[in-house]
């Protein structure tokens, strides 16, 4: 165990839990209405609760396993059989990277939260959250991390995917299967409504921002100069997707909005996670500059030309960041192109396929879609009996 390595992936393990709690919960939550507010909030802590649960009993087995296939891990290390304070994973005790994962597993479900927020039931979000998670999200970490079909000699060749931190494994899964809801729910029965709290959106991004470091810098699992690397690309991905976003926000429309900006930071840090362990800073501010114009009309086309009511933008700003990602890794010459382009292939049709069996069996068990009424009156009061606002008290 290298006790330097050991500190800085328990500071990232946080930072990570920090990015869904409370940073997704208000990103989310400030775009919603009102009446909505604290069903985004419910379906974000209770996602954490549930895939830190799913993740000790099988989640981990499947996808760190050692004891299945190229396909999937196998259920040896269930409840972390066989892992004890003395287990070791690389330079890390075994327990510490199971937690690190874990946040993974938190978040990647809870991003699809935002395709289908003020209209989808709260047991339909809880069932089908949890089996998405063991079902499509840890095969393909075993498929890319843990020592699957994707990596190095596998199926797609000597050089297998190079996804450093989840551009194919967190984004695009999460993307497409948001996405996938989107179109199966349908649309809003009020689209027009703007953002409740726009505050809230600016402070959920900024949470999201400092925990990506996190995210992208702890993907090393050591405390060096890679790490040191990849939280600095991280930023200024972000960092020129953001005004790249704005700029071409105010040449469109003729003002650049705080919502637009902080969007564009979004899609700079989902570009940059694949190809933060790889790249340079030049790189990585190309790869920012172009996010956030890449994402933006991603948005308006499925916005606006294809009609698809993906409430929060899931697919065009982390599903088309992270395809993006992955391929400009590609681009760079830092991995190879059958590789990459057969990675999101075969993740995107079994992301597809897995996530569309699902939303038909968990439809079966509880309702998918609120009732118009429901829907109308808001999901806090009707559902969970709350408010978030109360002006007379």
């Amino acid at each position: 165990m290298n006790g330097a390595d050991t500190a800085w992936i328990i500071v990232a393990t946080a930072l990570v839990l920090f990015m869904t709690l409370p940073g997704l919960a208000l990103f989310y939550g400030g775009l919603v209405r009102a009446r909505n507010v604290l069903s985004v909030f419910m379906h974000c802590f209770s996602i954490a609760c549930l895939m830190s649960i799913l993740w000790l009993i099988a989640g981990y087995s499947v996808a760190f396993g050692d004891g299945g296939s190229g396909l999937w891990g196998g259920l040896g290390k269930a409840f972390l059989n066989g892992v004890d304070v003395d287990s070791l994973s690389g330079t890390l005790p075994e327990v510490l990277f199971f937690a690190f994962q874990m946040t993974f597993a938190i978040i990647t479900p809870a991003l699809i939260i935002g395709a289908y927020v003020e209209r989808v039931g709260y047991g339909f979000v809880m069932i089908f959250s949890g089996l998405w998670m063991l079902l499509c999200y840890a095969p393909v970490v075993h498929w890319i991390w843990g020592g699957g079909i994707l990596t190095d000699g596998g199926i797609l060749g000597e050089i297998g995917v190079r996804d450093f931190a989840g551009g194919i494994v967190v984004h695009e899964t999460a993307g497409l299967a948001a996405l996938i809801i989107a179109v199966v729910l349908g649309p809003r029965r009020n689209r027009t409504t703007p953002p409740h709290n726009p505050g809230y959106v600016m402070i959920g991004a900024a949470m999201l921002w400092v925990g990506w470091f996190g995210f992208n810098g702890g993907s090393q699992l050591a405390a060096d100069g890679g790490a040191a690397m990849a939280i600095t690309v991280t930023h200024i991905s972000a960092a020129t997707a953001s005004l790249t976003w704005a700029l071409y926000e105010r040449i469109k429309y003729g003002k650049a909005s705080m919502v637009g900006l902080v969007t564009g930071t979004i899609a700079g840090l989902a570009s940059i996670t694949p190809a933060s362990g790889y790249v340079d800073p030049v790189q990585a501010l190309i790869i920012g500059a172009v996010a956030g114009v890449l994402c933006q009309e991603a948005v308006n086309i499925i916005r606006n030309k294809l009609n698809i009511d993906d409430t929060l933008d899931v697919f065009a700003v982390h599903g088309v960041g992270g395809i993006f990602g992955t391929i400009m890794i590609a681009v760079f010459g830092l991995g190879a192109w059958t590789a990459q382009l057969g990675g999101l292939v075969i993740v995107g049709v079994f992301t597809a396929v897995v996530t569309f069996v699902l939303i038909k069996v968990v439809a079966l068990i509880t309702p998918l879609r609120v009732d118009a009424e429901t829907e109308t009156n808001g999901l806090d009061l009707s559902v969970h009996g709350e408010r978030a606002y109360d002006m007379s008290s």
